[in-house]
This record gives structure tokens, sequence and C-alpha cells, in this order.
């Protein structure tokens, strides 16, 4: 047994066993990862440094760090070595840019596969595939509203997760797809998504257009009044905790299971835009992040 020992022991203590093992723990086990915008704030904050837990939802087939390309073959066509549980609701994951395959994004899982999301300006609703018994007994009442006959309910990890950041009323800027439709002198950068989506083949608007009796019309001569999407099974929506800057599913639909990388593990390092430290971050776990309200300099209960 020593002898085994001290062999593994000068194996890793070489060249070649440290360049290995380095790339067997980014491969299958972690992997850094930096928050380059503001989509999840002020759950996640640009100069966040966090290292992405890798085998959440599975072993995802191992890709080189920076270009995301490849190792092997996607042998199993689900975009894992090993098949995993799926991302819940309410988790923050990381998941490939569903356009081109070639960054990372990082995002809250809205919804999944069964279930119907409605999106309206300055709110989303949510139908549950567990149905309206299952909302009933999940869901506080005044938090749960009647359309079309079911069930849905409106925003529901606001509460949760104090870190989610969006605009309480509806403003010029935040009708997001009638915007994405239009020509503006001023780009927001929902439609610079858009027509980068357009451009690449991809439809600018991941959800589909809906009249709804129970909403006021707010489009005006547009025959439409929200946007609506049933998630396919394996599939997740993804949206940013700051929707009123986030290019999300809303703009490039629902992502499938074999996309899907990880989750935030824990933040080793953080710096504000002055390039000042955020020491009350760092060394956090993402987990116990998200559940506290966070103001610059501090984390409050």
């Amino acid at each position: 047994m020593k002898r085994i020992l001290k062999k593994l022991y000068d194996f890793s203590s070489s060249w070649t066993g440290t360049i290995i093992i380095v790339l067997f723990i980014i491969f299958f086990v972690i992997q850094p990862f930096i928050i380059p915008s503001a989509s999840m704030q002020n759950s996640l904050l640009i100069g966040d440094f966090l290292f992405a837990k890798k085998f959440s939802y599975g072993i995802p087939t191992p890709r080189f760090p920076l270009t995301n390309t490849k190792i092997f073959p996607d042998i199993f066509d689900n975009g894992h070595l090993l098949e995993g549980k799926r991302p819940q609701r309410g988790d923050i994951v990381i998941f490939l840019n569903p356009v081109n395959n070639n960054e990372n994004y990082v995002k809250r899982c809205f919804a999944r596969g069964g279930d119907e999301v409605i999106y309206k300006d300055d709110a989303f609703y949510l139908h549950l595939s567990e149905g309206d018994e299952y909302i009933k007994n999940t869901y506080p009442s005044e938090k749960i509203v009647e359309i079309a006959g079911k069930l849905w309910v409106i925003d529901p990890y606001k509460q949760t997760y104090p870190g989610i950041n969006y605009k309480q009323k509806a403003s010029d800027e935040s009708l997001i797809f009638k915007r994405s439709l239009i020509e503006t002198d001023n780009p927001s950068p929902f439609i610079l998504m858009s027509r980068r989506l357009m451009v690449a083949g991809q439809s600018a608007v991941g959800m589909s257009p809906i009249k709804i009796a129970e909403f006021d019309t707010d489009y005006n001569s547009i025959q439409f009044n929200a946007f609506y999407i049933k998630v396919p099974q394996d599939e997740f929506f993804m949206i940013g905790d700051n929707r009123d800057n986030s290019q999300d599913s809303r703009f490039f639909g629902s992502i499938p299971y074999k996309l899907i990388i990880g989750k935030p593990w824990f933040v080793y390092f953080s710096m504000d835009s002055n390039k000042i430290p955020r020491w009350e971050r760092i060394g956090k776990f993402v987990s116990t992040l998200d559940k506290k309200e966070y103001k610059e300099g501090e984390l409050r209960e």
C-alpha cells in the first residue's frame, strides 16, 4: 500500500501528473468563471470570480477552457458523459450560449419542462406543471391569479431570492419585445441581441405573442398584450435576475439539458468597478449570497 501511495505522490508531483490532475479537475469537477455582465445583479455581480460546480447536473462533455471546444464528440447526444438530476426551479444555472455554444451564460431557472410562462412588461406569471391544486397548496394566495381558467403564480422567486432586481412598474425601457420589433435611435441591449439573433438565423423572440383578455392592452395597434411559452420537456426557461438588462430565454427560448454545464459554487474573489475588493463576498458560497440582500460593502440578512 505504501508503495502505491508513494507512486501516486511521485506522479502527482511531476509536471505531467500535475497537468493531468488540473485538467481532470477543470473538465469534470470545477471550473473558474467570471461574471462579465449585470444580468444577474444583485445576486451575482460584475467582478465576481467564482468556481462553477460541474457535477451538479451530471458530468458534461468536457470542453477546452476559453474556447469551449469539445474534446471529443457528444456520444450520447445529450451533452453529458453521465446524466444527472435536472435544474430545479429557482436554481442559478450555468449553460452554453444556445446561439453559438462558444460562451457560458448564467441565469436563474424560472421554469421546467411542462411549465407555462406568461411575460407582460412588469411581471412574469408561472403555471406549474403540477397543476392548480399544487399551486394553491404551495404559494400564498396574494401571489396567485387566475388567467384563462388556470392558476398562475406572479413572480414566484422575488421574495425567496432578494437579489432579484427589476422594475416594479412597466416603463418605456422595459417594454422589451415591443422595442425589439421597432427601430430606435438608441438601441437597447435587447434590440442589439435581437438583431444578432436574426443575423444568426435565430428567432429574435423566444416566446409567442398572445392576447390575454384579463390584461390591459398596452401595445395599441399591435394585436397582442403579452408573451407565452410552454416549456418543452427536458428544457429550462432561464431568466436573468436583473431582467431589465438580460439576454435570456425571452429571446433565445428554453435551454435543452444538453447545454447545461453546472451551477455557481463559491466566490473566490470579487472586486468592484474601481478595482476595490469586495471582502464581504470573498469566500462565500453562492447559495449563501443568494439568500441575502446585497448592498455595496455589506450583506444584509
